[in-house]
């Protein structure tokens, strides 16, 4: 007993201490700060039923360990009151005093919603980070539904759309006051999460989950067909009676039935502005051919081919009026799409193969093929699999970088550092530079020295760094080539493999034996067309093989991009009215945004040493 006294005394002594330092001082001095753009006090319950200066006040009054319950709850009082500052100040000193787990934790959780309120996002993640770690080091903890609530307002204002709506659905599991309302905020975020942003959150367990995917899995695929999705939506509610989204089906049906026609103008007669002479004809004709190819399978519309090449664009208005246009495709290059969105009377409904550099009218809507979304898909999908020190190898030019640079951005945001990067040139620098990445030329260095030191021969085998575990690939398919090889004899015998991913640009369909034996192991995203899969067209494979055996990679994407353009713009006004419609197609897995671009959801392949083919990776 009395070896417990001497350990409590200097605790008890410094509780005593802040007690009365926070009690005279009432408050820290107030600091200017700017208006919060979202409130914390949402996720506060219950408001306290005195002000934050009684209960510190009061806490004068009473014993160390009551005292600190006490200014906990003078602390919520201030999120109640709008104090963030006095209510951040007070949880750090509160947290060097007390030695309960859940009060350190319930401390860490009103410093987030304080440092949210202060639109400290940094910060808040910092408290929110804690207050996990408690959770996980002591199993007798719970997270508060105040924690979620929280979570989830950090995670959207950091642009984290997945961990907003896991924390969001976490919350709604615990808040016995949840209504239709809330019901409908959850479907309208599984609304606009792309197929690759659902299934990373597959990888989650919540309550829930499995129902609202499969909803939204129904929805995206065949929201274009009003009857088929009615159908549908009965077999969701028999396989899920106990839903909470049940909730929703009424709703949903009423307005896939009420569908007035003819708000969705009709598709009779297509111009389509393509490069089909001079420098960029090769481009033009791929896309050409991939529309033609997608005519074959629908040929219920007339379509006019124009050459950009030979067009005078101010006359453009005149001639869709003569042809009677009721729907435009292109143009494909970016300078011609700026031309065409600078002329006046081009009202008619618009699908541009390329991204302008202004806002898009209502009426327009721009199909992104940006290197850049598929690092941002790349890095949310890496970030999750626990690696902890990713090397990013970026080929020296512009389109590499811009590829890697998003990569690094991503993973920054999600994980608060910045992965290694190393940037290389092509040819005789190449695997020195790779060398000096690994710490193969150090380790080489060092049994030089050893040898120099010692008369006797040794025998020595060069290592490659431990704290490197996964490496990001960005370059052209021909350096990869070279790459690969340098990275698997650089990789000591005796060192775990490092798995390495890539982009796009690092495959090509034109693998042969060679190319299988350079790359076997290395995992790439890329679109269905160029990838071996479920969604790929294989019979239009094959016959595209056939006709143009020696088409460029570039050239097939453009391709595909026809093909799918043409089934896009009958979908065009309808996946503006239902969010949630997705067309796959072969260009990946394509979603309208807010800002009237498609953005594309890729999968992932792997070569082998005989084959390439998707997989899933879990």
């Amino acid at each position: 007993m009395q070896l417990i006294q001497s350990v409590r005394l200097p605790y008890l002594f410094t509780a005593c201490a802040l007690i009365l330092l926070v009690t005279s001082c009432a408050s820290p001095k107030r600091e200017q700060t700017k208006t919060p753009t979202t409130s914390p006090t949402k996720t506060v319950q219950t408001a306290p039923s005195q002000s934050a200066a009684s209960l510190l006040a009061s806490a004068k009054a009473l014993a160390p360990a009551q005292a600190i319950k006490q200014l906990i709850g003078a602390n919520r009082a201030y999120l109640q009151e709008g104090s963030y500052q006095q209510a951040l100040w007070l949880a750090s000193k509160l947290q060097k005093v007390t030695d309960d787990s859940q009060q350190s934790y319930q401390l860490e959780v009103i410093a987030g919603q304080a440092a949210l309120g202060l639109d400290q996002l940094s910060l808040a993640w910092q408290h929110l980070q804690a207050a996990q770690q408690l959770l996980e080091q002591q199993t007798e903890l719970a997270h508060s539904l105040t924690f979620y609530q929280t979570l989830a307002q950090v995670q959207e204002q950091r642009g984290l759309a997945i961990a907003a709506l896991a924390a969001k659905l976490s919350a709604f599991a615990l808040n016995n006051n949840a209504d239709e309302t809330e019901i409908s905020d959850i479907w309208q975020r599984f609304s606009a999460l792309s197929p690759w942003q659902l299934t990373e959150l597959k990888q989650q367990t919540i309550p829930y989950l499995n129902g609202w995917l499969q909803l939204t899995q129904y929805a995206n695929r065949f929201g274009d067909n009003s009857a088929q999705l009615i159908r549908y939506l009965s077999q969701w509610r028999n396989q899920y009676p106990s839903h909470p989204a049940q909730a929703l089906i009424p709703q949903l049906e009423a307005q896939l039935n009420d569908v007035d026609n003819t708000r969705f103008s009709k598709v009779e007669n297509v111009a389509i502005l393509l490069p089909l002479s001079g420098r960029q004809q090769l481009a033009g004709k791929a896309a050409q051919e991939g529309i033609l190819a997608a005519y074959n399978n629908n040929n219920s519309v007339t379509l006019h081919f124009i050459d950009t090449n030979q067009l005078d664009y101010t006359s453009l208005a005149n001639k869709f009026d003569e042809l009677q246009v009721d729907h435009v495709i292109g143009p494909l290059l970016k300078q011609n799409v700026e031309r065409y969105l600078e002329q006046s009377g081009l009202n008619l409904p618009v699908l541009l193969l390329n991204i302008p550099n202004q806002q898009l009218a209502d009426n327009q809507v721009a199909i992104s093929m940006r290197p850049e979304d598929e690092a941002v898909q790349a890095a949310t999908h890496l970030s999750t699999k626990a690696y902890q020190q990713p090397l990013v190898l970026v080929q020296n030019d512009a389109v590499s970088q811009r590829i890697a640079d998003a990569f690094i951005q991503q993973w920054q945001l999600i994980l608060g550092k910045k992965p290694e990067t190393l940037v290389f040139d092509s040819g005789s620098n190449m695997k020195a530079s790779l060398e000096q990445s690994l710490g193969v030329k150090q380790s080489a260095d060092r049994i030089k020295q050893l040898n120099q030191r010692i008369r006797q021969t040794l025998e020595t085998e060069t290592r490659n760094r431990r704290d490197i575990d996964m490496i990001y690939l960005v370059s052209s398919h021909q350096t990869t080539r070279l790459m690969k090889p340098y990275i698997d004899v650089n990789i000591s015998p005796f060192a775990d493999l490092i798995p390495v991913y890539a982009s796009s640009r690092s495959h090509s369909v034109k693998a042969d034996r060679d190319t299988f034996r350079d790359l076997t192991g290395l995992t790439f995203s890329d679109m269905p067309w160029r990838l071996a899969s479920k969604q790929q067209n294989k019979a239009l494979q094959s016959t595209s093989k056939a006709l143009w055996p020696e088409r460029s990679d570039s050239l097939q994407r453009i391709f595909a991009m026809g093909f799918d353009s043409l089934a896009l713009i009958q979908k065009m006004t309808l996946m503006k009215q239902r969010t949630y419609i997705r067309h796959f197609g072969q260009t990946g897995s394509l979603m309208l945004n807010s800002d009237n671009i498609l953005t594309r959801s890729l999968i992932w392949g792997r070569y082998y040493k005989t084959k390439v083919t998707e997989v899933a990776l879990n």
